[in-house]
């Protein structure tokens, strides 16, 4: 996979925030070097978030998020501003844009401890600085006066992360954008806490067996996104993968001369599968990896005890991080819910959501069922993990509930060091 065919999930997200007119959309346009939004003199021109998957040096495979203005007023002005709030959580670095003219405003202050409350490292960047007296300039970031060459270029930056990096720029001028681009650079998070999806797991000449069911919901002639991605990070380990249908399974591990290390299987085949492969034989699922990759699978493991204490006429939200289209017997929508339903023994109500959405306030569920998270990057399912938590709702995935409603659960994270919660609560 090239950086160009990067999933979203696994770009840095970029978000550029401020007020209506502060010139975020022009600023934008100067880093990625291409009109990419619309500049205007009038305010409100950016009406929705504009994402734009790019590669851009130093920082690489980037998602660029222009937002509308954080003062928008009336109705839609209101919504505008959700969709703001909204394109923070998926934000892994921010940029502040403040009209050099105007000044600091209470929106632009409030954006600022918005960013603190959620720990995303930020830049703010005051615009318009040919327009702005030279000593305020030289007074704002204590470097050089406006227009004079980016002196930095090519070196490395040091960043206080407790302190945001204060720049003035002119997206009419050019004056500023190198030095934003090097402290975006430095400021790009180092995912050294989070595992890769396999390769930690394995040896060098591993055999990995992936269990790719091809049905009704499977997309015409590819494979999808956390297959592909399995196949290239066992790759990467230096393993070998090999992949069948559930129905081809039992042949294939015949005609090994010795048992694979690993099988893989999609969480939808986890009872099949398990029955045919032997109990020495690891045995995980993609989405169980996916989200021991982002960053949630203890959180994940810490809801089971909930799933047997639903109560008839519980709510249940079951959320999915891409929009597709619904099949006769969609995972989300119809088979997700019948396990919950004869696992616990409860008459539950499920409600759902996809894509971008995402309630705010999920007080009023019992249990909050989440996807795989494939296309969000990791801030953004950790985002909505917290927001779930924080709320007192317990927050699982597909895999993890799969695994527990077919019985195999400690098996398919054994691999993984991890346990089965002790307080586990037997089905109704």
């Amino acid at each position: 996979m090239s950086l160009n065919d990067t999933p979203s999930g696994e770009r840095i997200h970029i978000g550029f925030f401020g007020r209506r007119n502060a010139g975020k959309s022009s600023i934008v346009n100067g880093i990625t070097g291409q009109k990419l939004s619309i500049v205007s003199d009038r305010e409100g021109t950016t009406t929705d978030p504009v994402y734009k998957a790019m590669e851009l040096l130093p920082l690489g495979p980037v998602i660029i998020i222009d937002t509308p203005g954080f003062d928008d007023e009336g109705t839609l002005g209101e919504l505008r501003v959700a969709k703001t709030r909204e394109a923070l959580r998926k934000t892994d670095i921010a940029v502040l844009v403040i009209d050099g003219i105007r000044g600091e405003t209470p929106e632009d202050r409030e954006l600022q401890q918005i960013f603190i409350k959620e720990r995303i490292p930020f830049i703010i960047v005051y615009n318009k600085a040919d327009l702005m007296d030279p000593a305020t300039v030289a007074k704002i970031e204590g470097c050089r006066e406006p227009g004079t060459t980016d002196s930095s270029a090519g070196s490395e930056m040091t960043i206080d992360e407790k302190q945001p990096v204060i720049l003035c720029a002119s997206a009419e001028k050019g004056w500023g954008i190198l030095k934003l681009k090097e402290t975006l650079a430095a400021l790009s998070p180092k995912k050294t806490d989070v595992p890769p999806l396999v390769r930690d797991l394995l040896s060098p000449d591993d055999l990995v067996v992936l269990v790719i069911p091809i049905d009704e919901s499977a997309p015409k002639g590819r494979l999808i996104l956390p297959q592909q991605q399995a196949i290239r990070d066992i790759l990467d380990a230096g393993a070998s993968a090999l992949a069948c249908r559930e129905t081809e399974l039992e042949e294939t591990l015949k005609r090994l001369d010795r048992p694979p290390e690993l099988v893989i299987t999609d969480s939808q085949a986890f009872k099949a599968v398990a029955e045919i492969v032997p109990e020495s034989v690891p045995l995980t699922s993609f989405s169980i990896l996916m989200a021991r990759h982002k960053g949630f699978l203890d959180v994940a493991l810490a809801a089971v005890p909930a799933v047997g204490r639903l109560s008839d006429g519980d709510p249940v939200l079951i959320a999915e991080g891409c929009t597709h289209h619904r099949q006769c017997n969609d995972i989300g929508t119809v088979k997700i819910p019948r396990w919950l339903r004869a696992y616990s023994g409860a008459d539950i109500v499920v409600e759902t959501c996809s894509g971008r959405e995402f309630p705010e306030k999920l007080d009023g569920y019992r249990l909050v069922v989440h996807c795989g998270g494939c296309m969000l990057n990791e801030r953004e399912i950790q985002s909505r993990m917290r927001q779930t938590v924080s709320q007192g709702v317990p927050f699982i995935n597909y895999g993890v509930l799969i695994a527990l409603v077919t019985g195999i659960l400690p098996r398919s994270i054994r691999m993984l060091n991890k346990g089965v919660p002790t307080e586990t609560t037997e089905a109704h």
